[in-house]
């Protein structure tokens, strides 16, 4: 068995607005209050917090005067948010993640309830303190005797409201493929294939730039804390919202077909956190998505039971020969074709880049054996620093 979100959008009656809008607030607030009470112990006293101190600090918040309003919403999200700031702390100290962030209001909100905050009857969700269920735009059906185990509600910065429900689900491999793709990410074209083929990258966000530029420039004219100045706002986050949807629907098909097609699928590691850091690529970098791509075919693979590999970030695939296996000492991002000069193969530098990747996905899935080469073993092993290819 295997947990699957299914996302639903859905529009409250204003009654189930008012408590959801609550709740998130209360959320939110306990979540602030925890983050900063935890900080303050470590700058302070060097006393680290986990969250069963901040579920005490939870009890004894609702037994002051002024705090008393957190006991007309369910406990569970609070709860639920107490525990995600636990799991923050976690990937912060593991190096996963930065250190964690308050919450703000224009940012939405969210409010996570399980099996005890809410009831599943008749293909119908009714959530904790409300009397009506939720209308939810059914488009498309949970698995037959599905039933959530977890479900959460988001506000979007742009206003529209969403459920997910987690359930348990027995997925179906799918039929073995004889086709096996090395896959090499770029700007200009998305994606280049080791069988020849490229796919061009969309630019969802370079299609909607003068659209968001023209509405930011009318929210920076809008006095703070004006009514209108909150409808710009909406504005704004309704064009990021259109680019992350078209972006989103785009990856999603992509991947699905290349999980599809292929059994096996070899991608490089690339550390997109640090290719970034680079000012002149790193709008480029963050609109094609890379890390997204890789995750979606990471776990799609596990679904269907695919063969997903990832190669060492340092090998040379850009710059070394497909044919007689030569690397080249320098290669700079604005040639993208060049000729071996050990054996005179003319290639094109993505498609070549992905041959390789396919070909020491192999090696590595086979035998598990290292890719890297002496002569790819950076100079500097402590800097992060990667071109992309």
């Amino acid at each position: 068995m295997t947990q699957k979100a299914f996302k639903y959008r859905f529009y409250p009656t204003p009654e189930q607005e008012t408590l959801l809008r609550r709740t998130m607030g209360c959320t939110r607030l306990v979540y602030n209050r925890a983050l900063a009470a935890r900080t303050e112990a470590w700058y302070q006293h060097q006393e680290r917090v986990g969250y069963s101190e901040t579920s005490t600090m939870l009890t004894n918040w609702k037994k002051q005067d002024d705090l008393q309003f957190l006991n007309d919403v369910s406990c569970v999200p609070l709860q639920q948010g107490l525990r995600h700031l636990q799991t923050a702390f976690t990937n912060f100290f593991a190096g996963r993640a930065k250190y964690p962030n308050f919450k703000k209001k224009h940012q939405g909100g969210n409010a996570e309830f399980t099996k005890s905050a809410f009831k599943w009857k008749d293909g119908k969700v009714f959530l904790a303190k409300c009397l009506q269920p939720l209308n939810i735009v059914w488009s498309r059906q949970l698995p037959e005797g599905a039933e959530p185990s977890k479900i959460t509600v988001k506000l979007s910065p742009s206003g529209r409201w969403t459920v997910s429900l987690l359930v348990d689900v027995q997925i179906e491999t799918l039929p073995e493929s004889p086709n096996q793709i090395g896959l090499d990410l770029g700007i200009t074209s998305l994606l280049a294939m080791s069988n020849g083929k490229k796919v061009a990258n969309p630019k969802s966000f370079k299609q909607k730039r003068k659209k968001l530029r023209k509405a930011q420039k009318a929210l920076s004219r809008k006095k703070k804390g004006s009514n209108n100045r909150h409808k710009a706002r909406l504005k704004v986050a309704k064009v990021h919202a259109e680019i992350g949807d078209a972006r989103n629907d785009f990856l999603h098909k992509l991947t699905t077909q290349l999980v599809r097609e292929n059994q096996t699928i070899a991608v490089e590691d690339l550390a997109v956190k640090n290719m970034v850091r680079n000012h002149k690529l790193a709008l480029a970098i963050s609109d094609a998505s890379w890390g997204e791509i890789v995750r979606q075919l990471e776990y799609k693979c596990h679904w269907y039971g695919r063969t997903f590999v990832k190669i060492d970030r340092w090998f040379p695939s850009s710059k070394r020969c497909g044919h007689c296996g030569h690397i080249v000492e320098k290669l700079p991002l604005d040639i993208r074709e060049w000729e071996c000069p050990e054996c005179g193969t003319n290639h094109d530098r993505d498609i070549n880049a992905a041959r390789n990747i396919l070909a020491a996905g192999l090696a590595v899935s086979v035998c598990g054996a290292t890719v890297r080469p002496e002569q790819s073993k950076s100079v500097k092993a402590g800097a992060m620093k990667q071109k992309p290819n």
